[in-house]
Order: C-alpha cells, then sequence, then structure tokens
C-alpha cells in the first residue's frame, strides 16, 4: 500500500484536528500510531503535542515549541530531563524580549530544542544603549508550526511527522523551516530533517545549534560523553579547572556552576561522525549522528546542580559556537544564504537499551577517532571563546 498523509492543521485552510491515526485506517495491524492532542493545563495551555507511537519508542513532537522534541521513551525509561520548568510551555508565557535577555529560559525544557535561527548564541546588547539585540538561544524554539502532516508508509515501515516554521519580521529576516521528524516501526531511533528557506529578495545569515538535553536516570554519577574529539577548548576558566574530567560527570550537586566546552570533532571521509553519551555502567546510552558539513562545531554543556535545579547535560551539534552573534559572525562562523537559498540540517538519535549497542555505539566512535589524539587547550583560545 502507498504511503498515506493526513493533514492535522494548516493555517490557510483552517483545519485544526485532536486525533489519533493507527494501523485501522489503513486496513493493517500493527502496534504504532500517531496522535495529536492539545494541553489545556498551566502553562502548557494551547500546546499541541504529537505522539509517534512505532511499536517500540514512543516521541512526543511540539508543533507549538518549533517542532521541538519533548521527550523519548524506549526500554523502559524516559529520555529527557527533569527541567525545573513545568512544561511544555506555550510560547505565549515566554518573553523574549525580556530586558534580561533570558527570558528563553522560562520554556526550556525539552530532549531536543532548536537554537536559532538568526541566533543561537549569548544574549547581546548594543553597547551604547544597553538595548538587547539578540537573546539568549534565538527565536526559532518559541515560533509555532503553521502547517503539520504525518505520513505512514508500511512498505518503507516509515512514519513521519512534518511541520513548518517561520521565523519572519516585516523589515526583516524571512525564514521558513520546514521540519520532518522520522522514525521505522520497532526501532529505537529517529531523525530530525531540517530544511531552511530564505524566501527573502535579499540575502541572510543564518546559525543552527541542536540543544540536546538529558537528565537522570540517563545521566549519573560516572557517566561519560564518548566523542572522536579533534580539539576541546574551555570556555571559561571555570571549564578550565574542570579539564580532568571533562568527558565524565558527577553526582547531582546543589549550587554547581555550570562547564561549557567548544570542540571540532573527527569525521568519516564524508563527513559523517557521531558521539555518545552512557550511564556508568554502560547498560544504556544515546548517540548522536551528524554531519560535520552541516554541523561543523560541537559544544558540550555540563550542568551537574542539584536534580531540583535541573542535573543535565547538552550535546550541542551546531553550525557555530553559542557566542554572541557579532562575535560569531566576526569568526564567520554563520551560514549565508542567498534569496531563496536553502541549507538543510539532519541529526540522528539513537537510543541504546542494552550494553551490548552501547559497547557497539562506543566501537563505531573509536573507528571514527581511529586512534588520532585530541588536542585539549588549558584555557580559553581566542577565535573560539567571546572574551
Amino acid at each position: 500500500m502507498p504511503a498515506k498523509t493526513w493533514k492535522f492543521f494548516e493555517n490557510n485552510e483552517g483545519l485544526h484536528v485532536d486525533k489519533i491515526v493507527s494501523p485501522k485506517d489503513l486496513g493493517g495491524e500493527g502496534k504504532w500510531f500517531v496522535e495529536k492532542v492539545t494541553l489545556r493545563d498551566g502553562l502548557s495551555e494551547g500546546v499541541q503535542k504529537v505522539g509517534i507511537q512505532n511499536g517500540k519508542m514512543f516521541l512526543e513532537v511540539l508543533p507549538t515549541r518549533g517542532m521541538g522534541i519533548w521527550k523519548a521513551l524506549a526500554g523502559g525509561e524516559s529520555i529527557g530531563w527533569k527541567s525545573p520548568v513545568r512544561g511544555p510551555v506555550h510560547p505565549k508565557f515566554v518573553d523574549l524580549g525580556e530586558p534580561s535577555g533570558l527570558g528563553w529560559l522560562d520554556g526550556f525544557d525539552e530532549l531536543l530544542c532548536r537554537c536559532g535561527l538568526v541566533s543561537n548564541g549569548a544574549p547581546e546588547f548594543d553597547k551604547e544603549t544597553g538595548r538587547l539585540i539578540y537573546p539568549v538561544h534565538g527565536r526559532i524554539a518559541n515560533r509555532p508550526a503553521h502547517a503539520l502532516e504525518a505520513t505512514v508508509d508500511e512498505e518503507k515501515e516509515a512514519i513521519s511527522v512534518k511541520g513548518v516554521v517561520e521565523e519572519t519580521r516585516f523589515h526583516g529576516v524571512k525564514l521558513r523551516m520546514t521540519s520532518t521528524i522520522t522514525t521505522k516501526f520497532n526501532s529505537t531511533s529517529f531523525t530530525v530533517h531540517d530544511e531552511i528557506l530564505n524566501f527573502s529578495a535579499s540575502p541572510q545569515e543564518i546559525q543552527m545549534l541542536y540543544h540536546i538535553n538529558f537528565g537522570l536516570p540517563l545521566l549519573d554519577a560516572g557517566s561519560r560523553v564518548v566523542l572522536p574529539a579533534k580539539r576541546v577548548v574551555p570556555r571559561t576558566p571555570r571549564a578550565a579547572s574542570g579539564l580532568k574530567t571533562w568527558d565524565s560527570y558527577a553526582a547531582p550537586e546543589p549550587a554547581w556552576d555550570e562547564m561549557v566546552y567548544f570542540l571540532d570533532l573527527n569525521a568519516d571521509a564524508a563527513g559523517w561522525t557521531r558521539t555518545l553519551l552512557k550511564n556508568a555502567h554502560g547498560t544504556r546510552g544515546v548517540s548522536l549522528v551528524f554531519n560535520t558539513e552541516q554541523l561543523p562545531w560541537f559544544t558540550l554543556w555540563k550542568n551537574t546542580t542539584a536534580e531540583a535545579d535541573g542535573y543535565v547535560t547538552g550535546l550541542e551539534p551546531g553550525t557555530n559556537f553559542p557566542n554572541p552573534r557579532s562575535y560569531e559572525g566576526e569568526q564567520g562562523r554563520v551560514v549565508k544564504l542567498a534569496p531563496g537559498g536553502k541549507q538543510v540540517f539532519s541529526v540522528t538519535l539513537e537510543i541504546h537499551t542494552t550494553a551490548a549497542e552501547v559497547k557497539a555505539a562506543e566501537s563505531a566512535v573509536a573507528k571514527i577517532q581511529a586512534g588520532k589524539e585530541p588536542k585539549i587547550f588549558t584555557e580559553p583560545q581566542p577565535g573560539w571563546c567571546a572574551p
């Protein structure tokens, strides 16, 4: 049977459907389904959520929050983290224009959220007036999709959800992100495929960073991140003080201050690389697979504070480092789109539910590293870390 598509909403047609799609809609059998619901409580009021059950993994997508991934459930465990923010939070409750530039944090609790598209780093202010120019991590994670559909292809055994999100302003940028999230039947992996279109008649510079976050139970005391590192640079003197354990994690510690490391990674001949986060016993893990020609830089964020305050780490492939936008522009870490130009980004998350899967993932990273020793810098570096 050919693939079938269900349209959940499209603003231009006034269509808005909360429903469940299951094998009976195709006249067949199976354990998969796709459901769309609208949340009605607290800060989640009005948030649209799409659940994808592929028979082995349940994935929750948030069209209202820039097609972010809220959580995944596989192997009996929730993959994501426990934020002190009670989400998912509707963007109407997130003030990106807050004078501090940190309003983005009021809605931050996803497994995967995008930072961009105009900027994706630290907040930046006009030096003369103090006016906020760029809020932290940009706007795309708080832009609702205006079109959403699901497709099931039983021949290819695949489920995909596609949403269209725009970051636009009159007399400003005109960027359209078409995001397709795909998983196979009975799989514990999924792929996020984003196409960014500059539909303006003027050129535009963009940035993208995938802020992918993990907490308990996957992250715990003794967890390690396994990376095919070429260079490792501490972002701050604070991070430099933790270089001996930059790739491992401690138990939650109240008032622990974050550490951030900037990296570039080795890749295979086609530019593909992968990273792994594994628990202390090597029985559970998650790999990220992406192409360094699309996402050439990598940020490791360690925030092992108390669980109540957000015990979490971020594995973050990107077009740049999350420094202030003007600094990254000066270093040339932007993507330039001509009028009508497009840029594609793709990231795959593989959830490992057994020790054998974790071991195989670690071997895959080792194959890319192929005995190359990383250069580890002992202090922040010019051109990498904003003053």
